[in-house]
């Protein structure tokens, strides 16, 4: 069940080519490598982690899930809720992954291509399903953030959350990767428009955006290449 009783500080686990990479801006050819998902992944459990977030990148991009043993991998060697995103794409998929251990499904393209399967997926397992809107400026963008969809992600977030999406991941494009600071303005008009938990992504570079990201409503935050590039460490991310 997606409640986060207090705020918490998510690392994200992103996988390309079975490998845990950072993108800027979510583009192809950006990447930083940073070696093998499972010793990321029980680094960042050993360093506090309460949750992780983990993406099949390659999903994302390709909408067949290339990196799932890699995952499997992760979810097999860490005793703490998992949430993935990347390529899932039918309701079967994402109860599968639950019935195998990943406590939350992240949909993006899928959710925006069918809205109802948010529903499908939620009566067959409450409480599991995470809509992502990604945005570049204020539209949603799908498929590895390639493609615009017109939709404003306020006024989708606000539909998610009546299909029974128990949360929603908020992703700001355009500051993604690039370690220059979050904006709380995006992330504060959204969680004020829905009763159920934002997270936020995008731009962490500092422990203040940490804070920001609280102060503005988010229930938790996805932390990546802050964390990989030793911005500040995770513990003290939680502190503050």
């Amino acid at each position: 069940m997606t409640q986060f009783s207090t705020f918490e500080v998510i690392p994200a686990v992103d996988m390309q080519d079975g490998e845990v990479v950072q993108l800027v801006q979510g583009e192809r050819g950006t990447e930083t490598r940073y070696g093998d998902p499972v010793e990321a992944a029980r680094r960042w459990v050993d360093a506090g982690a309460e949750t992780l977030h983990l993406v099949d990148l390659d999903g994302a991009f390709d909408g067949e899930r290339a990196n799932a043993a890699a995952v499997e991998a992760v979810v097999s060697a860490v005793d703490v809720p998992v949430q993935l995103g990347g390529g899932i794409r039918t309701v079967d998929d994402a109860v599968s992954l639950i019935d195998r251990g990943v406590e939350r499904v992240i949909l993006g393209t899928a959710a925006v291509e069918d809205p109802d399967i948010v529903r499908r997926i939620s009566e067959r397992r409450p409480g599991s399903v995470v809509v992502s809107l990604d945005a570049k400026g204020d539209e949603v963008v799908v498929s590895g953030w390639t493609e615009g969809t017109g939709l404003d992600p306020v006024e989708a977030a606000g539909r998610y959350a009546d299909l029974g999406a128990a949360a929603i991941l908020f992703t700001d494009v355009d500051v993604e990767g690039r370690l220059e600071g979050v904006r709380a303005d995006r992330i504060e008009r959204l969680a004020d428009a829905v009763d159920i938990p934002v997270i936020a992504s995008g731009g962490v570079a500092s422990l203040d955006d940490v804070r920001a990201c609280r102060e503005a409503g988010a229930a938790a935050v996805v932390v990546g290449t802050a964390l990989y590039e030793g911005a500040f460490t995770l513990e003290a991310a939680m502190d503050a």
